[in-house]
C-alpha cells in the first residue's frame, strides 16, 4: 500500500512542466505595479512640462495684449473720446499687471507643481478678466463707424492672438468667450455700423477660432507618447 502511495506521489515525466509556478503571479504583479508607477511618473512629468511652458509663455501673452490694445487705441483715437480710450487702456493694463504679478510669484519655483498649478488657476482668472476688458473696448475704443469687418477683426483677431501666445485651450476659451459676447453686444446695443449682422459674424468668427484651437490641441496631444497602453511582458 505504501508503495502504491509513493507511486502516486512520484512526478510524471512531462507533466511538471505544465504545473503553474507560484512565483509567476508575484512577478507579474510586481511588473504591473512598476508599469503603473512608470505611467504615473510620465503623466506627472508631462503635466509639469505643460504647466512650465504655460508659465514661460505668460510674458508673451502680456506683450501681445499690450501691443493689440495700443494698436486698437491708435487706430480709433481720431473718432473716439480720449477719456473713454484711456479708461479702456487702464482696464487692459490692470489685467496685464495681474498676469505679470502671478508670473513673478510662480517663476521663483518654475518646476514645482504646486506653484505651477496655482499660476495656471490664477492665469485663468486673469484671462477671464482680460476677456471682459477686451470686449469692453468695443464700447469704449472702437469708432462708431466700425463695420462688420472691423468688429470681427477686433474680436476674432484678439482671441486668436491670445490663443497663439498662450497655446492652451482652456485659457484661450476664458478670454475668447467674454470678448466675443461683449463685442457682439456692442454691435447691437451701442450700436456699431455693422449692427446685428456684425454681431452674428463676430460670433461665427470666434466659433471658428475656437474650433481651430481645439483641433490644434487634439493634434498636439495625439503626437505625445503615452505609456498607459504598454502591454505587460
Amino acid at each position: 500500500m505504501a508503495q502504491v502511495q509513493r507511486a502516486h506521489l512520484q512526478p510524471v515525466p512531462g507533466v511538471s512542466s505544465i504545473v503553474p509556478d507560484s512565483r509567476i503571479a508575484p512577478e507579474a504583479k510586481r511588473h504591473d505595479v512598476e508599469l503603473a508607477r512608470l505611467s504615473a511618473l510620465h503623466e506627472e512629468a508631462r503635466e509639469t512640462a505643460e504647466l512650465a511652458n504655460l508659465l514661460g509663455r505668460a510674458p508673451m501673452v502680456a506683450a501681445s495684449l499690450v501691443a493689440a490694445a495700443a494698436l486698437t487705441a491708435t487706430l480709433g483715437q481720431t473718432m473716439t473720446a480720449p477719456a473713454e480710450t484711456i479708461a479702456w487702456l487702464i482696464l487692459m493694463l490692470v489685467g496685464v499687471g495681474a498676469l505679470l504679478r502671478a508670473y513673478a510669484q510662480a517663476i521663483r519655483a518654475p518646476f514645482e507643481r504646486a506653484p505651477l498649478k496655482a499660476f495656471s488657476e490664477d492665469a485663468k482668472s486673469v484671462l477671464l478678466y482680460a476677456g471682459f476688458a477686451w470686449g469692453a473696448g468695443a464700447f469704449l475704443a472702437l469708432p462708431d463707424y466700425t463695420g462688420s469687418a472691423g468688429a470681427v477683426l477686433f474680436a476674432a483677431a484678439g482671441a486668436a492672438l491670445v490663443a497663439f501666445a498662450i497655446r492652451s485651450v482652456q485659457h484661450s476659451f476664458v478670454f475668447l468667450i467674454p470678448a466675443a459676447a461683449l463685442t457682439a453686444f456692442a454691435c447691437v446695443l451701442r450700436p456699431l455700423e455693422g449692427g446685428p449682422l456684425a454681431a452674428a459674424l463676430v460670433l461665427v468668427a470666434c466659433a471658428l477660432v475656437a474650433a481651430v484651437m481645439q483641433r490644434a490641441d487634439r493634434r498636439l496631444h495625439a503626437t505625445l507618447p503615452k505609456f498607459t497602453g504598454i502591454p505587460a511582458l
